[in-house]
């Protein structure tokens, strides 16, 4: 099938549903103007491509299964077995890998003068290429941080070591959960870097993943020597998210000679990972020290005011605002993340834009209960939660709380972490003091991977259902 084969199944498709749920009422209706924001770009045998506002749109859109409604009805329709929807997200910045220049309209116009372009390094020590991994976006400028705070503390450090790098604290870790700027800060040490020193200074951000691939690949073609060249010869390494890293014995034992080789060189090294070193297993002993030899920041989530002061800015930056009530109620919803905290103002922004209605704080409210909900209070206690989940895995209080490493303690104590956080209104600091003194990134990352495992399987969740059912009801 060539292309445009499919656009009127499409459309047939898109106006079907869309009476389904005009039928429903009006907020239905309104619903599937919201939630099914997708036009028909382009087809190809079997998968059309259609363009979509932003990313959390389309993660919106995936998450509540309006995406595979689509799919089923053009299944319907088409006959066909199988067809796969493919987004064009219309927000998302594209780094060319080569800027075209303009030759100028008349031989009098000046040529503009040439901007200063960002390398990495090849596999080989010679060869120059345009560094599209840095993210421009990401500076000192417009990381938000407030008084007194963990990102703060770590963004002036941060830019301490972006103006001397490889002269003052080496290595930086930065840790934490999900979405909480340590890319950003990552970054942005290697933007100013950059902008400081242009391209005298090899300075390479990776994620642990890509460093992963590209070392086991060196093994497989027999190039590790180019490999060893590119990343032992470099000024600055940035490495995210080095828990990846974690029980892959070849790719420590070469990160460890990487370090030693840059350490020795004073080259600057950042690192990011998701939670404490001590936290992480099978990491070679050595290494961890290596990588904490440094400083270790600990960033935290941002408290009201930060919030509020994040949302301002990115308000200005989009060149939209909000009344005072709607960035509170945006703040007040959302106390986990930057990353939730903007796919929260997203929402907001896409109501406005899309039904082109001003937003008051009740329709705030009304767009933000479904995704960030207020959790439970009452006579619901961590005691209670944690000898329900005790007794349900065979396990004491005491293993929930302990430093046991076994699976057979660790997931009942994941499972209490994020049923305590869903029930009561203790920070991510208060649970981890009260399960044994751990760090609040550790209960950040446990209360991810259950909600992961919540989401792909639904005999867990309904495991998980039970429990919540029996805290609740739950009489000494």
């Amino acid at each position: 099938m060539s292309d445009n084969n499919l656009k009127e199944v499409w459309l047939f498709a898109m106006d079907q549903l869309k009476n389904e749920y005009k039928l429903q009422g009006e907020e239905k209706e309104k619903e599937f103007t919201l939630w099914f924001n997708m036009n028909y770009i382009e087809d190809n045998i079997d998968t059309i491509k259609v363009s979509v506002p932003n990313q959390f749109m389309w993660n919106s859109m995936k998450s509540k299964g309006n995406v595979d409604k689509v799919i089923e009805k053009i299944k319907e329709i088409s006959g066909l077995p199988h067809i796969e929807i493919i987004p064009e997200i219309k927000n998302e910045k594209i780094f060319s890998e080569k800027s075209e220049e303009k030759e100028p309209e008349n031989l009098s116009e000046k040529p503009k003068k040439e901007k200063k372009q960002k390398y990495d390094y090849e596999q080989s020590d010679s060869k120059e290429i345009k560094n599209n991994t840095l993210n421009e976006n990401f500076t000192f400028d417009n990381f938000i941080t407030g008084e007194g705070s963990s990102s703060n503390f770590a963004y002036k450090v941060a830019l301490a070591v972006a103006e001397n790098p490889g002269t003052k604290t080496n290595p930086i870790l930065l840790y934490g959960g999900v979405g909480l700027g340590k890319t950003h800060l990552m970054q942005a040490i290697g933007n100013r870097i950059y902008e400081k020193y242009g391209t005298s200074k090899k300075i390479c951000y990776i994620q642990a993943e890509s460093f992963l691939n590209e070392f086991t690949n060196s093994l497989l073609t027999k190039t590790a020597d180019k490999f060893k060249n590119k990343y032992r010869k470099l000024d600055v390494l940035l490495i995210d998210d080095i828990q990846f890293l974690q029980g892959k014995e070849g790719i420590q034992q070469e990160l460890f000679y990487v370090f030693e080789a840059l350490h020795k060189n004073k080259a600057q090294m950042v690192f990011t990972c998701d939670r404490p070193l001590k936290e992480i297993e099978k990491m070679e002993e050595r290494l961890v020290s290596r990588l904490g030899s440094g400083m270790s920041l600990d960033l935290q989530p941002p408290n009201f005011e930060t919030r509020k002061a994040i949302i301002y800015k990115k308000l200005e930056n989009e060149g939209k605002t909000l009344s005072d009530d709607v960035v509170d109620v945006i703040s007040k919803s959302v106390e986990t993340n930057i990353r939730d905290l903007e796919a929260a103002l997203n929402k907001i922004i896409n109501y406005s834009d899309i039904f082109e209605t001003e937003i008051t704080a009740e329709i705030a409210q009304q767009q933000l209960q479904d995704l960030y909900s207020s959790p439970a209070v009452g006579n619901i206690s961590i005691k209670n939660i944690m000898e329900v989940v005790a007794k349900n895995y065979q396990i004491s209080i005491a293993d929930l709380k302990s430093k046991k490493r076994d699976k057979k303690f660790v997931h009942p104590r994941h499972i209490a972490l994020y049923i305590a956080k869903e029930l009561t209104e203790y920070t991510f600091s208060d649970l981890g003091n009260e399960f044994g003194g751990r760090d609040h990134s550790s209960i950040m990352h446990a209360c991810d991977k259950v909600k992961e495992q919540i989401k792909t399987d639904p005999i867990f969740n309904q495991k998980i259902n039970i429990l919540i059912k029996e805290i609740k009801e739950y009489k000494k």
